[in-house]
């Protein structure tokens, strides 16, 4: 692993331009006590702003598509409490393979990770605010490479608590390594916390200031403590409710596609060694997403 540590400031103010994104990122977990935060030092420095970057790599044989120009614009039917209905996936998601939009410059030399402080413009475009339980200098910024559906390194963004920057660092390396395919990986904005719902999202993140799913506590999400990969491949499902609602076929967990957390596999015991649990072990519902440091 490449490893390069920064730092930049993390105040609330600075322009940046948000990522273009046509799906909703889905992040889910169940109600939780809040853990005692954790601190660290960040130093003053501006931050360049997130921008699409164009690539002239060609693309190799691969089974990747562009996907469909529907994604993230066909509002779904919601019942009297205001959640989105669970409805049959289309064929064009039932083997969701789609090629990744290059959001920050794509590595050249193998796996490499930059850890620092939030620059103030990413906590500007993030679900960050004054209410939230957490203080920007306890939140960490992490720029991973990934492998896409499309046979490419790709390299992606998190905010995730500080404590645990390190080491997941070191799970995207040992997924990174393992050719383990991640369609998207980025900072969720505040707007998108209101966008009626799509249900077809799939986006890899962590740092999310928000209410668990169903509750009023504080998700884990919300203090960096926990992260879903590739949600749409591996969905959340309880008493008939699914989020993403358009990955209904993902909930055959037998039929192994791409992109796909299973027991046992390389995804779920990276993050076991670093102490966190896996919603697809969860009694009362299943959450095949979501990691999370307390196993909630």
């Amino acid at each position: 692993m490449v490893l390069m540590i920064g730092s930049a400031g993390c105040g609330t103010s600075g322009d940046a331009e948000s990522p273009t994104t046509t799906a909703l990122a889905v992040t889910t977990d169940v109600a939780t006590t809040a853990p005692d935060p954790v601190s660290t030092t960040s130093t003053s420095q501006p931050a360049a702003a997130l921008t699409t970057v164009a690539t002239t790599t060609t693309l190799p044989a691969t089974t990747a598509v562009d996907p469909p120009d529907w994604i993230g614009t066909r509002v779904l039917e919601v019942d009297d409490d205001g959640n989105a209905l669970p409805v049959p996936t289309p064929p064009e998601l039932q083997d969701r393979r789609f090629r990744s939009v290059d959001l920050l410059p794509p590595p050249t030399d193998g796996f490499v990770a930059t850890i620092g402080p939030v620059p103030d413009d990413v906590l500007a475009r993030s679900t960050w605010h004054a209410d939230c339980p957490i203080a920007p200098e306890e939140l960490a910024y992490l720029t991973l490479s990934f492998w896409g559906f499309d046979d490419r390194p790709h390299t992606g963004e998190l905010v995730v608590n500080a404590k645990f920057a390190d080491e997941l660092a070191g799970v995207f390396e040992g997924l990174y390594d393992a050719g383990f395919p991640i369609e998207e990986m980025r900072v969720v904005a505040a707007e998108e916390l209101d966008y009626p719902p799509t249900g077809d999202g799939n986006n890899t993140t962590s740092f999310v200031c928000r209410p668990t799913t169903g509750g009023t506590s504080w998700s884990q999400h919300a203090y960096g403590l926990a992260l879903d990969v590739n949600p749409f491949h591996n969905p959340y499902e309880r008493d008939g409710r699914v989020l993403p609602e358009l990955a209904t076929a993902y909930l055959d967990r037998h039929d192994v596609r791409p992109g796909m957390i299973l027991d046992g596999d390389h995804a779920v015991a990276a993050f076991a060694a670093i102490g966190w649990g896996w919603g697809g072990d969860f009694r009362s519902l299943v959450d095949y997403m979501h990691f999370s440091a307390n196993n909630r």
